[in-house]
């Protein structure tokens, strides 16, 4: 068996792996050799994505038969994370992407002006002492200050485009406690989405400058007067759920720029759960999850301090 190293420049922490067979075997025993670290479902997986070529070609049966002389390609992953103690709950992380949860009441990115630790700025930090210098962040998306969940940030800015590139094609699910009833257990919320000058978000017919906004929800339960919905977005535009709930009668609770009731905390009950994303590397479709917050369904009075 002879091997071939290639060094990608743009990802100097993953290698091009090329192999020419010199004995009768499967592609998955191949595999499984030579990634003696990982399991056997993970190098399937590798397979059946797409992330393996023989001889050139895409192939996804883990079973396919090589043959002396046949040469298989695939992408490695060398250099390990040190472990450092993160700020926040870190899902996944290696050396292409980072993927964290924020906490409500904490910018994403910190706007000019304002005082305050960001979100990314923490995470950045941590990312800069875990590669002692040699990583840094890069903001593919945002939440609101007041929403928590699943943040994804790129670590160069050729992942961060490639990222955004494909945005189109992640999928993205919100927990949202409403205030009211929708009329149907699912549905889908189409508009066109302006800022006005005091920086809310509205609806208004087709004109220069509205972007669409696209939101597709889906009751999970009912109480009388509250619903908690599951809501993907096809669009992300700014404010979006919290403007196509509210002009729907069914404002996210606590959020009060939008018309939920004042009686309570000023907490708004909208969680990013549920991320899903092609690897920028190597190609692989990955999916995150992130539990419902601690009190996200109680309804405090609006004097009581949110813990």
């Amino acid at each position: 068996m002879v091997k071939h190293v290639v060094s990608l420049p743009h990802f100097p922490h993953y290698q091009l792996m090329k192999v020419k067979i010199s004995k009768d075997t499967s592609l998955l025993d191949h595999l499984l050799a030579e990634l003696q670290s990982a399991s056997k479902t993970t190098v399937k997986n590798k397979i059946v994505h797409g992330n393996v070529r023989v001889n050139g070609k895409m192939v996804t049966n883990p079973a396919a038969l090589l043959k002396p002389g046949d040469s298989v390609e695939y992408v490695k992953q060398v250099v390990k994370i040190n472990k450092v103690k993160p700020p926040y709950q870190v899902l996944f992380e290696d050396n292409a992407i980072l993927v964290a949860v924020k906490p409500a009441g904490l910018l994403t990115i910190g706007d000019r002006g304002l005082g305050g630790t960001s979100f990314y700025q923490q995470m950045a930090a941590y990312v800069k002492e875990n590669s002692k210098g040699k990583e840094r962040l890069f903001v593919v998306h945002r939440l609101d200050r007041e929403v928590s969940g699943i943040l994804l940030f790129a670590k160069s800015e050729k992942l961060q485009e490639e990222i955004k590139n494909h945005w189109m094609d992640t999928k993205k699910l919100y927990y949202a406690l409403v205030e009211g009833q929708p009329k149907e257990d699912k549905g889908t919320i189409r508009s066109w989405l302006v800022e006005g000058h005091d920086q809310r978000v509205y609806s208004v017919k087709v004109e220069e400058g509205a972007k669409l906004g696209i939101t597709h929800y889906r009751v999970m339960d009912r109480t009388p007067d509250y619903a908690l919905l599951e809501v993907e977005l096809e669009t992300g535009r700014k404010n979006q759920i919290r403007v196509h709930l509210s002009e729907m009668q069914c404002p996210v609770v606590g959020d009060r720029r939008y018309g939920a009731d004042a009686t309570y905390e000023r907490r708004i009950r909208l969680h990013a759960f549920y991320l899903s994303i092609r690897h920028p590397v190597t190609g692989k479709l990955i999916d995150f999850k992130s539990k419902m917050p601690k009190g996200f369904l109680s309804m405090k009075p609006a004097d009581e301090k949110y813990k």
